[in-house]
C-alpha cells in the first residue's frame, strides 16, 4: 500500500456519488459495469475490475460513513490494460489489512483488493481520504 495515484492515464473516465447505504454498492456496480462495456473493455476483464470496486464501495459504506456526506466512486481506463478504481469517503483515518479468521464475516476486504489488484494506496484528502487501485487487464 502506498499514497500515491493509481497511475492511469485516462482515456475514458467516470465518476458518481452515492449515499453511504449497503444498496448503494449495487448502484455503483451495475452503473461502473456499464461504463466499462461501452469503453469496450474485454469482458472477461469486467468481473476483477467490479469485485476490487465492491471491496472498496463496502469499506466506505462501512467504514467512512458521515452522516449528511456521500462517497465518490471513480474509474479510470487508458483504452489499453490498465483500469484504475478510486472510492472516496469522508472519514478520517487509514484502512489497514484485517486479520480475518476463517469464520469471520467480515475483514478481508483490503486482502482481496491486495489480491487482485496490480497495486493499491490511500490518499488523504481535506476531508477523508481515496483508497485506490489499478487493475491490470
Amino acid at each position: 500500500m502506498n499514497a500515491q495515484s493509481h497511475d492511469v492515464n485516462p482515456c475514458h473516465g467516470w465518476k458518481q456519488r452515492f449515499t453511504p447505504v449497503p444498496p448503494s454498492v449495487h448502484r455503483a456496480r451495475h452503473a461502473a459495469e456499464a461504463a466499462l462495456r461501452a469503453w469496450g473493455v474485454a469482458p472477461g476483464s469486467i468481473p476483477i475490475v467490479l469485485l476490487v470496486l465492491s471491496e472498496l464501495a463496502t469499506n466506505a459504506v462501512r467504514h467512512g460513513r458521515v452522516p449528511g456526506r456521500y462517497y465518490e466512486v471513480r474509474i479510470a481506463y487508458d483504452a489499453e490494460k490498465l483500469v484504475g478504481v478510486e472510492v472516496s469517503d469522508p472519514r478520517e483515518g487509514l484502512p489497514r489489512l484485517g486479520d480475518a479468521t476463517p469464520d469471520a464475516e467480515s475483514g478481508r476486504g483490503l486482502a482481496i483488493v491486495e489480491a487482485f489488484a496490480e497495486a493499491w494506496g490511500v490518499r488523504e484528502r481535506i476531508v477523508g481520504k481515496t483508497v485506490w487501485a489499478r487493475v491490470r487487464l
